[in-house]
């Protein structure tokens, strides 16, 4: 899905808080000019595929008039009671064409059973399946690892393995995000790694570790934080170390501003397009899905300042990705298997099509001819990924005169690789696989000029 959106909306919107501490009225809730409409049209005109809504965060506080809980919109001044945040968002993600999905947090620092692990697990369990069976279809249900102290002192032990048999069963699409076995979480300051392997040692899915990793206080160093040593989790040399390897690719998440919850002391500290920019190319563009964190104002309203920003960002992208100039170009590959998998399948819009080469042909070159000079300043890779990742190391070259000189070096490429550089006018490319694991693939290749 490559691009979609949090949103942190709750009661922490009426108290200036990240992090709600369980006490809190719930009649302060009351977003007056609520227009769940309006959250689905921006996130769709950002370019997004989806939306993740925190139906429950740490406070307790649910956005649906949960019938577990009092400490619920059932209770606020909004809609005197009777109106559902998450059913209205599901509503407008169906209406906008985008897919609808739900955050619930496991710590809950409003129930009392939390902490007397066995009677928490079932009314968790509860919540969840009221959140899966009232509102469609659900394309990702997504568990942070955070396990503070209950009303009782006690910690609560997370049944998971209960939560995801519940899951599957009533929700068999949708994918279970961090605390879970599907989607792999990376950091919150938006940084990407060089390689990005979705084949990983299966140490990887540890839950306690990953609890053990996740924010624990609320303090804003959590979100600026960056483990450089996570940085190669899927060599040939991290494998070799591994007893069983799983398929757990990743997901990059930040905040478009610097907290995850509104605050009107940041209205003008709204993430550049720039800034978006640089992390959809590291995300999107190096084997990883992008998460955005979009926080609505009090109103109820994703805040103008944001909105414009997005409109901006979704705008850039279409259009510098709207033109193939590869279309229509003379290819070559070194080596191809047959002629299903010949090399003009990576112009097709055919996601069953792609080209390979020969079984244990680790080294490609492909020739591009694209019959006339042209200017461009990004190549897009797309491996056929449902055939795995493998290819480790490439690099392309633009011929210039009589010599051809080297216009980007990379490494992994995976789903896709956004690859950048200064604009540049040429009319032959060539692109050489240096490694690839048993023999490589590509379904897809573009060729832009950005701002066209």
């Amino acid at each position: 899905m490559e691009f979609y959106a949090f949103i942190h909306f709750s009661i922490n919107t009426y108290t200036d808080r990240e992090w709600g501490t369980g006490d809190e009225d719930s009649s302060i809730f009351n977003p007056i000019e609520f227009n769940a409409n309006q959250w689905s049209e921006t996130c769709k005109a950002a370019g997004m595929k989806g939306l993740i809504l925190t139906c429950k965060h740490h406070d307790g506080f649910c956005l649906w008039p949960s019938k577990y809980t009092e400490h619920s919109v059932k209770n606020s001044l909004w809609k005197s009671g009777n109106g559902d945040i998450v059913k209205e968002v599901s509503q407008a993600c169906k209406k906008s064409g985008i897919k609808f999905g739900i955050y619930l947090s496991p710590w809950d620092r409003y129930e009392k059973s939390y902490g007397d692990s066995e009677l928490y697990n079932e009314y968790f369990k509860n919540q969840l399946t009221e959140l899966l069976t009232n509102y469609g279809d659900v394309f990702t249900v997504w568990f942070d690892g955070t396990c503070g102290e209950g009303l009782n002192g006690k910690r609560q032990v997370y049944d998971w393995n209960e939560y995801y048999k519940l899951i599957r069963r009533l929700q068999p699409q949708a994918v279970i995000s961090v605390c879970g076995p599907d989607v792999r979480w990376w950091n919150e300051a938006g940084h990407c790694r060089i390689s990005e392997w979705s084949v990983v040692p299966k140490t990887l899915l540890n839950l306690e570790n990953i609890q053990k990793g996740s924010q624990q206080v609320d303090n804003d160093d959590f979100s600026k934080k960056i483990d450089t040593c996570d940085e190669d989790l899927g060599s040939r040399e991290i494998l070799k170390q591994a007893s069983e390897v799983i398929w757990y690719p990743t997901e990059v998440n930040t905040s478009i501003r610097p907290g995850w919850f509104y605050h009107s002391s940041e209205d003008n500290d709204v993430k550049s397009v720039d800034k978006l920019l640089e992390i959809y190319y590291g995300s999107v563009g190096g084997n990883a899905n992008f998460l955005l964190n979009i926080p609505p104002d009090k109103r109820g309203l994703i805040h103008e300042n944001d909105v414009e920003v997005l409109k901006k960002f979704g705008k850039t992208i279409e259009l510098m990705f709207k033109k193939n100039l590869c279309i229509g170009s003379m290819l070559h590959a070194s080596d191809t298997i047959d002629d299903n998998h010949n090399i003009y399948n990576i112009l097709k819009e055919n996601k069953n099509l792609f080209w390979a080469p020969k079984d244990g042909t680790e080294k490609v070159i492909i020739n591009i001819d694209l019959k006339q000079s042209k200017y461009f300043d990004r190549i897009v890779l797309m491996e056929h990924i449902k055939s795995g990742q493998r290819i480790e190391k490439f690099t392309i070259d633009y011929k210039k005169g009589d010599t051809w000189e080297t216009l980007y070096s990379g490494t992994t490429i995976g789903y896709k690789r956004i690859c950048c550089f200064e604009k540049t006018e040429a009319r032959n490319i060539k692109i050489t696989i240096m490694n690839s694991r048993r023999y490589p693939t590509i379904a897809r290749m573009g060729i832009y000029l950005s701002g066209c």
